[in-house]
């Protein structure tokens, strides 16, 4: 069947079962559009503020519902705004492919108007990337990213495909999509040994659990092998989740946020059990007095990630899936009072707090967004104060619930993000929780969320200031704070409604829980903006360059 490049590109999408993608259109890239046009009974194609925007939403959509999220974008400036959104997703192991256009071939290479090297460009940030030069290779390039970009260790794949390829012709023919292989071996039974051996011999594990618990769907698993091992659990950001924070084995976060029992359970232990987990120096700090007493054992899919941060004594490379799978069965039912006693001792005398009854707190906010909102609401989130002061004080017991740039740490991620996982799970509760320094990066995505009448529920954490940035000055740099007060004069909620939005003010704690009742009654989006005090802190913390043990609690 003959096809022009532009609807090879959209049967492969329809033949990957992709019906969702997320662009902004350009003259590179018309030929693309013009296909779509003719397929949009089939492709539902979402229309955002920005082309950083639509990666974003691509990358949130991706997470909420572990498809292959899809962004699309022309050449030049099109293409070069996709790129911190590439590089959030990369960072995070988020399967998308980013699909741009380029000028023609006999442009290529000669500075042509709206010409970038994108393939080049983002090569350090893609699991692998592509430049189509012959319309007959166009389908078996996108079949490949999209194979690529799910395999193994999930990351986004860009294919770039020059103007004059999507309009040439060839001979288009279906293929089913190629499964994907969750294993790419049999896990060798003396590796399975020999973990089981460890685990059995500590007398004080922990179990170090990060996105991979996630990614690879294996909290049911994950949750029977913490039952097997009754072992304390401490999460990584990304972990979040992955295991119920409800749960009493769960310590909370790891590293320079982490809660005490967390951090002393990692300088106490004699084993860590690390589950899809990276050791990033957010989570670890100092390497040298991260677990000083403590053997390692790494179950990660990525053989890259052993040894990289942090020396193991053992790993066991494979999905977390297939790896627990094998592993459960095998493991019996382990007794560990008196260590578990000890984890309960340190989240009883230290526990997470912050001071009530005075002004609006951030920490209340957020507890009453869990009170009210549905058990599987999907929380969002953009970066700095808001991200950390929700992981340590929302309790996520479902995976895919929280998703937020914890890698490359992108501000104006969640707003993008919000809008993709909303149209992903259509049916479920979706908030963004933000600063005011990062909504102002990307409010311009109000616009979309408006346009298609997204339900989502934005809720800024305004106080004026660059909260994480400026706490580090206030508390390492001599209260010298340069450029992180904000004061902008813009009018939150007026903006919101400009927009075509709900808003809402929040001066004090009496008017949360009323105002997240309202909001949450709307169909549409609406924007919360809870006035903060400026100088409410992120605690605990561990002091750069310190022993995770040596936090600051207040």
């Amino acid at each position: 069947m003959q096809r022009t490049g532009g609807e090879i590109i959209a049967e492969c999408l329809i033949e990957q079962g992709v019906d969702t993608v997320f662009g902004y259109p350009g003259g590179a890239i018309l030929n693309i559009y013009d296909a779509l046009y003719k397929y949009q009974d089939q492709i539902n194609h979402y229309l955002t503020a920005h082309e950083q925007g639509a990666a974003h939403a691509a990358d949130g959509y991706a997470r909420a519902t572990g498809k292959v999220g899809v962004c699309l974008a022309t050449s030049g400036p099109g293409a070069t705004n996709l790129v911190t959104g590439i590089a959030t997703a990369y960072m995070d192991s988020v399967p998308m492919v980013a699909i741009t256009a380029n000028v023609p071939l006999a442009l290529l290479g000669r500075d042509s108007f709206q010409e970038v090297d994108i393939v080049g460009i983002t090569m350090p940030i893609t699991k692998h990337n592509y430049i189509v030069k012959d319309i007959n290779e166009l389908a078996s390039t996108l079949r490949k990213a999209f194979y690529i970009a799910q395999e193994g260790r999930p990351g986004p794949v860009l294919v770039d495909v020059p103007k004059d390829i999507t309009a040439q012709v060839a001979e288009y023919i279906y293929e089913a999509p190629r499964p994907i292989e969750t294993v790419s071996a049999p896990i060798p039974e003396e590796d399975l040994l020999s973990a089981i051996q460890m685990i059995k011999t500590a007398k004080r594990p922990l179990i170090y659990m990060g996105g991979g618990v996630v990614r690879s769907g294996a909290a049911e698993a994950f949750k029977d092998f913490v039952d097997k091992v009754q072992a304390p659990v401490a999460s990584t950001m990304m972990g979040l989740g992955g295991f119920p924070s409800t749960h009493e084995l769960f310590t909370g976060l790891l590293g320079m946020h982490g809660t005490k029992a967390s951090n002393m359970a990692a300088t106490e232990c004699d084993l860590i059990i690390a589950v899809g987990a990276r050791f990033s120096d957010r989570a670890i700090g100092k390497v040298e007095g991260f677990a000083p007493g403590a053997k390692i054992l790494q179950i990660d899919i990525d053989p890259a990630e052993v040894n990289k941060n942090i020396r193991t004594h053992y790993s066991i490379i494979g999905t977390i899936t297939e790896v627990l799978k094998d592993l459960n069965p095998r493991l019996e039912k382990q007794e560990r009072k008196e260590w578990t006693e000890k984890i309960k001792a340190w989240q009883r005398d230290y526990p997470l707090t912050y001071e009530k009854n005075t002004t609006l707190k951030p920490q209340f906010v957020i507890e009453k967004v869990k009170e009210l909102a549905a058990e599987d609401a999907v929380i969002t989130t953009e970066v700095g104060q808001n991200q950390i002061w929700t992981a340590l004080f929302y309790k996520f017991t479902q995976p895919r619930s929280f998703i937020t740039s914890g890698g490359l740490g992108t501000m104006g991620f969640g707003l993008g993000a919000c809008i993709g996982a909303q149209i992903g799970l259509p049916e479920r509760q979706l908030f963004n929780i933000a600063g005011d320094g990062c909504f102002y990066m990307n409010c311009n995505e109000l616009a979309t969320a408006v346009h298609y009448n997204l339900p989502i529920r934005v809720i800024v954490l305004n106080n004026h200031v660059l909260g994480m940035v400026r706490q580090w000055q206030g508390m390492f740099y001599g209260k010298r704070f340069s450029n992180t007060t904000l004061d902008r004069k813009t009018d939150i909620v007026k903006l919101a409604e400009a927009y075509g939005a709900t808003g809402f003010n929040i001066t004090k704690n009496e008017e949360v829980e009323d105002v997240l009742k309202k909001a949450m009654a709307i169909k549409g989006p609406v924007v919360i903006n809870c006035e903060i005090d400026r100088d409410e802190l992120v605690l605990p913390m561990v002091p750069p360059g310190a022993d995770i043990k040596d936090l600051i609690m207040e």
